[in-house]
């Protein structure tokens, strides 16, 4: 088994996952709010709800613990 422990705890929505993809190709908030037809408040929430499932305290944070866990490619 390799490294499966992780995802049965924690997975991202399909939402979260798109936004932080977009958010690791360097987008601002605002790109990904136009891209994705949600406002940027949105966009906001989805990246502060993953922080605190992750309990971290920013965005690059949150992107290296997707990345270790394997929900997040770059």
């Amino acid at each position: 088994m390799k490294g499966n422990d992780h995802k049965s705890k924690f997975l991202l929505t399909h939402r979260e996952r798109e936004v932080f993809e977009l958010l690791v190709q360097d987008k601002t908030t605002r790109d990904i709010a136009g891209q994705l037809f949600i406002s940027e408040k949105t966009v906001r929430n989805h990246i502060s709800n993953v922080m605190q499932k992750l309990n971290v305290k920013g965005r690059s944070q949150a992107v290296v613990e997707l990345i270790k866990l394997g929900e997040l490619k770059i």
